[in-house]
């Protein structure tokens, strides 16, 4: 570890100690690219991004270990250089996002329904606790665990459990070749067909299907993996779709926008609505959504729905008691300018009778990690 590190490290030891002393919490923040995710608050920042750089690199063995302020640009490109990538295909929403702000936030890009998500990648972490500790977990290959997985409960966590420093993340080799076909179909075939080739040996990597509900829809998929496969999949697929393949650039391009939420879509927001996110098991069919705005995007196989809607209270309970319904949850992901900004933007723990047992181990975890509650910027319930 260089002394220019160590003193970055300290500073942040600093911060920590006097707010934990003055009882003022830090709202941790990186390249500021998901700043308007999770619950608002007004804190004082703690920066992550002079703490930056790759520490270790191990093509042969696919991991790689970096600080938390590095931008997720320079590890992709990276990667790239070795014919790797990150298969959960994180998004950036922005130039300058970092490392530790993806894992922080959690959040994956279409290749997540078949790579797995995020935590699924993280072998190892460091990080500074409430106490001002710096701590270790996991390592750099993947094992089994006694107890908590403290590595793997970072990714999500939105910095309201610790400073992380340092993670170690499993890389995959880029696949060999890939295919993207488009047609036009409902909601409830697109769904069908989707889930009965994920029970097959195909190489399906992602999907989406936009649409207004109870009507035909674009349903785009993306093949990858080896170029036989790929190949042999393509007429398969179209017994039962009649689709068309897609230029590899403009595909690219789509699945691109998809990931950053660029699509009109997503971009063409009213100030009044939100862009809200439903969270579904894969066995849940269409769903009856009577007060969208325009189309709805159902990525995932169907697991991740994206709607616009008014974004008052009422709509919003609306959606927790659907999404609650059929084994899920919803979260208002992203708020128009009119919108509350002080709006709870996640069901609670408590409102989920899955989950209530949770509450009582988050809450034991914060105790053992941030006694003083120099992290509780409730950005995360």
């Amino acid at each position: 570890m260089s002394t220019t590190n160590n003193m970055h490290i300290d500073l942040f030891r600093e911060q920590i100690l006097a707010a934990a002393k003055n009882k003022t919490p830090l709202s941790i923040t990186g390249g500021g690219t998901k700043s308007w995710y999770g619950n608002a608050n007004s804190f004082a920042k703690l920066d992550t991004r002079s703490y930056s750089g790759i520490l270790e690199y191990q093509p042969e063995e696919l991991v790689i270990t970096a600080c938390a302020g590095t931008p997720l640009k320079e590890i992709e490109a990276a990667l790239a250089e070795k014919n790797q990538v990150l298969a959960f295909e994180p998004p950036h929403f922005g130039d300058n996002t970092t490392f530790g702000g993806a894992i922080a936030a959690g959040l994956a890009g279409p290749g997540r329904i078949s790579a797995g998500n995020l935590r699924d990648f993280v072998l190892g972490a460091r990080i500074l606790d409430g106490k001002g500790q710096d701590l270790s977990f996991g390592g750099k290959v993947m094992k089994n665990v006694a107890g908590y997985d403290i590595s793997r409960l970072l990714p999500g966590s939105m910095g309201t459990l610790s400073l992380l420093l340092e993670a170690s993340v499993k890389v995959l080799p880029k696949p060999a070749a890939s295919a993207t076909l488009r047609c036009q179909v409902s909601q409830e075939k697109a769904l069908r067909v989707l889930n009965e080739w994920a029970g097959q040996p195909l190489p399906l990597s992602a999907s989406c299907w936009i649409g207004e509900s109870g009507q035909d829809g674009e349903l785009t998929i993306r093949l990858a993996g080896a170029l036989a496969a790929v190949k042999a999949a393509i007429p398969l697929m179209n017994a039962a779709i009649d689709a068309v393949e897609l230029d590899s650039t403009i595909a690219q391009v789509f699945w691109n926008d998809l990931r950053e939420q660029r699509l009109a879509v997503f971009t063409n927001l009213d100030s009044a609505d939100t862009l809200y996110r439903l969270a579904l098991p894969a066995a849940c069919g269409p769903l009856a959504i009577e007060n969208a705005v325009g189309d709805i995007v159902l990525e995932w196989h169907g697991q991740q729905r994206w709607i616009k809607a008014p974004g008052d209270d009422v709509t919003f309970a609306l959606f927790k008691a659907l999404a609650h319904s059929h084994g899920g949850h919803a979260t208002r992901f992203k708020q128009g300018n009119d919108v509350d900004p002080t709006n709870q933007r996640f069901t609670l723990l408590s409102e989920q009778a899955h989950s209530t047992a949770l509450e009582a181990v988050q809450a034991r975890l914060r105790a053992a990690f941030d006694p003083a509650g120099v992290f509780a910027t409730s950005r995360l319930p």
